[in-house]
């Protein structure tokens, strides 16, 4: 496709499919992608079943050699007449021609290769059931091959099964692990072992140091590079946003004081990052005497225990501003799952008593606003599904964190200020 790119760019722009101005370079670029290409997983597995995948490797591939190719003419002071605009529309339609093939091919090469692109086969030798499509399957008692080594006609049998395969998945009780273990080390493909626990416990890897041997079970959502970013960017923004909401902010305080009496700030403590208690700051929509410390009853719409200013406080989100403070103290970020009082419940249960998963949702700091929020998932947690819902959110947010989702969260966040749901 690359050479055909260049021949057919050649030919309509210049009259030869070769002519020395474009072919020349064409030749030169063709070692370099494949260099490239071989070295990005342009032809991996993944590019043979996701055509996505491969079509952005190869255009980064193509990229890369096209630029080297210029680099190389520049630094050689080669005496090539290169025509720039033969070679960029050789490149285009190069590029043009691999993402066609590519997309076209797809269909005939999953036909050839199925949905995996390997050959899987799961040995059943009584263990738990293995619910997988696709894949090669033997029973190893009805065949007698459960391993024993030593048998060496046995183990020759179990060779020329899984010879073939790209990747072999025993499921066995647990007293065989080992001698499947031993069988599957010897052989050349990807050998796995099936344990119940790696779901049960969310299993994630294993790591082995100092003669000790672990499963490793949480890895933190964020890495150190991405913590530092997302700490700068809530603060890049928090600090401005006080010192221009900062004389907006005195006034409702002094709204609320004028009110009743009573203080303008209300701390209530929360649970946030690693399951760790602190105390979040609103502006106080309550009466002094029916405020709710441990939160166990949720604001309502109408709720008589909210004050005249409270009502339009809640209405607008503007008593959730003190919490930018939580934010500059390091105890918030801007965005994340909204942290929960202890006493909250979701029908007649408390929040972590609905879904075990609830204490994950911790392991980022807790946001002024989050996805769950943004989707339209707030206020009243009267059934259990309603919890269930922001809790799916949370998680889903912690596995693909990035900073642009970040501001896509606070920008939809802008939209939904006033929310009828919003009480």
């Amino acid at each position: 496709m690359l050479l055909a790119g260049f021949a057919l760019s050649t030919w309509l722009y210049l009259g030869s499919p070769t002519d020395d101005t474009v072919w020349g370079s064409a030749q030169l670029a063709l070692p370099l992608y494949w260099t490239v290409a071989l070295l990005n997983r342009t032809y991996s597995v993944q590019s043979l079943i996701a055509p996505e995948f491969g079509v952005q490797r190869a255009s980064s591939a193509l990229l890369l050699a096209s630029l080297l190719v210029l680099l190389a003419l520049f630094l050689a002071r080669s005496s090539l007449n290169l025509s720039r605009f033969g070679y960029g529309l050789g490149c285009f339609a190069a590029l043009f021609l691999m993402i066609w093939a590519r997309y076209n091919l797809e269909p005939l090469v999953r036909s050839w290769v199925g949905a995996r692109a390997i050959n899987l086969l799961v040995i059943d030798d009584g263990g738990p059931p293995v619910d997988l499509t696709k894949c090669h399957r033997v029973d190893a008692r009805a065949l007698g091959l459960p391993p024993q080594l030593d048998d060496p006609h046995g183990l020759d049998r179990l060779a020329k099964l899984i010879g073939p395969m790209d990747r072999v998945i025993v499921t066995c009780p647990p007293e065989r692990r080992r001698l499947w273990a031993m069988v599957l080390k010897g052989g050349h493909m990807r050998g796995e072992i099936v344990d119940t626990e790696v779901i049960d416990l969310g299993i994630l890897g294993t790591s082995r140091s100092e003669g000790v041997g672990t499963l490793v079970v949480a890895a933190g959502p964020l890495g150190l590079r991405s913590r530092l970013l997302k700490r700068g960017f809530d603060l890049a923004i928090t600090l401005p946003l006080l010192l221009v909401l900062a004389g907006p902010m005195l006034l409702v305080a002094l709204a609320i004081r004028l009110e009743d009496g009573g203080p303008a700030l209300f701390r209530q403590r929360r649970v946030g990052r690693n399951n760790r208690f602190f105390d979040i700051y609103k502006f106080r929509t309550m009466k002094v005497a029916q405020t709710d410390q441990a939160g166990a009853r949720s604001a309502s719409r109408d709720d008589d225990r909210v004050t005249r200013i409270g009502h339009w406080l809640r209405r607008t989100s503007i008593d959730e501003l003190p919490q930018l403070l939580n934010v500059v103290k390091g105890e918030m970020s801007l965005v994340g799952p909204r942290p929960h009082a202890l006493a909250s419940q979701a029908g007649d249960k408390l929040f972590w008593e609905v879904d075990d998963r609830y204490w994950q949702r911790h392991a980022l700091k807790p946001g002024m606003s989050g996805l769950a929020q943004v989707r339209g998932f707030r206020g009243e947690t009267r059934e259990e599904s309603d919890l269930s819902q922001r809790l799916q959110a949370d998680l889903e947010y912690q596995a693909g964190w990035t900073l642009w989702r970040d501001v896509v969260i606070i920008l939809r966040t802008l939209q939904v200020v006033v929310h009828e749901r919003a009480y």
